[in-house]
């Protein structure tokens, strides 16, 4: 019998911030850039359960974020405590937390700082397993103060979108004789994979839950979708065979800066990528890398539209000086008509680094 389990951190980085600020227990709690009053330029990294509740999201403007706080202020509610990232603290944490994880099993995929598979197929049973799962949580409870929830199937697909159902601190078991009913009912956006832009094509077509997705046959979602079609398919009955995959590969290192008004001033745009190497070349040592052999560029216009530009080195290399270089040589386009004919003004660059060894 195969059983599989997902462990999600709640709010995580908020959450580390509640934690260590007795001040901010009870309250909404956004992590992410200084909103400076509506004037900020950056997005939110986390909100907790209770800025949720406004309407902020990660990923959000901070600066809508602050007007949506400013609204409930109005309203008579609590305002939203912004508070900036400290993502050496939450490495630590997410560490400890590995850590405990692996007590409880031998086979754990980590996806992220906060997200986890674990294979609980030694258990032999559901109800052993969702034992097993109450010590885990208990146990980050208990050392770290934090809680999580988790969610057990018999597959990857069906625990990852179960630890998302009774979020927070929830603890979701579906057998694999409920895998189908339980997806059923849901928003297909709730399958992996289905973004906004797949979830609106299929709105289109007046497919809203996976219950209507299953009505198409695996050959119309292969013409819709073409290969992910027919994963789309099987996903859809809750089937996945993909393997848990023990070693956590980081696969890039970077790093992107938001700029506090939008600018062409290349020799401005320089500074800030050279900033960016310095820091990833400092980082590639601490991931435990010697080299990398793609850079990558990331551009956001002021009207967010968004380009990628890389190139792959034909030796790996260490260097900061090659890596600035790449980097300014992949930039210089967008600073005149080649990539940007239209003059418009940049809001946000991005320098990653790929290929790592």
């Amino acid at each position: 019998m195969r059983i599989i389990a997902h462990i999600d951190m709640d709010a995580f980085f908020a959450a580390i911030e509640e934690r260590d600020h007795k001040k901010f227990q009870g309250l909404p709690v956004v992590v992410g850039s200084d909103p400076k009053e509506g004037r900020g330029r950056g997005v939110v990294s986390t909100a907790n359960y209770k800025a949720r509740k406004y309407g902020i999201h990660s990923a959000l403007p901070i600066s809508r974020a602050w007007q949506l706080s400013e609204r409930a202020k109005r309203e008579g509610k609590p305002e939203v405590i912004f508070v900036e990232p400290h993502f050496k603290k939450y490495a630590e944490v997410s560490r400890s937390v590995a850590g405990i994880v692996r007590k409880y099993a031998e086979r754990v995929e980590e996806t992220s700082i906060d997200e986890s598979y674990f294979d609980l197929s030694f258990a032999g049973s559901y109800k052993k397993a969702e034992e097993i799962a109450k010590k885990l949580k208990r146990e980050i409870n208990d050392k770290e103060k934090l809680t999580a929830s988790v969610g057990i199937g018999p597959n990857k697909l069906v625990a990852k979108i179960a630890s998302d159902f009774q979020k927070p601190d929830g603890l979701t078991i579906v057998r694999e004789n409920e895998a189908e009913s339980f997806l059923s009912p849901l928003p297909v956006r709730k399958i992996p994979g289905i973004g906004p832009k797949t979830e609106t094509f299929l709105r289109g077509k007046n497919i809203f839950t996976v219950s209507d997705l299953k009505k198409l046959s695996k050959l119309e979602l292969e013409e819709m979708f073409g290969k992910w079609g027919a994963e789309m398919f099987e996903r859809a009955r809750g089937r996945d065979d993909s393997e848990i995959t023990e070693e956590y590969e980081i696969k890039s290192v970077g790093e992107q800066e938001t700029f506090e008004e939008d600018t062409l001033d290349f020799d401005f745009i320089v500074r800030m990528i050279r900033k960016m190497c310095r820091n990833i070349i400092g980082r590639l040592a601490e991931e435990g890398f010697s080299d990398f052999r793609t850079v990558v560029l990331t551009v956001r216009f002021a009207d967010f539209e968004t380009k990628t530009r890389s190139h792959t080195l034909k030796k790996p290399t260490q260097s900061l000086r090659e890596l600035e270089f790449e980097a300014i040589k992949l930039l210089m386009p967008f600073t005149d008509r080649r990539e940007n004919p239209r003059r418009r003004l940049i809001r946000l660059v991005g320098v990653r680094i790929e290929k790592l060894a």
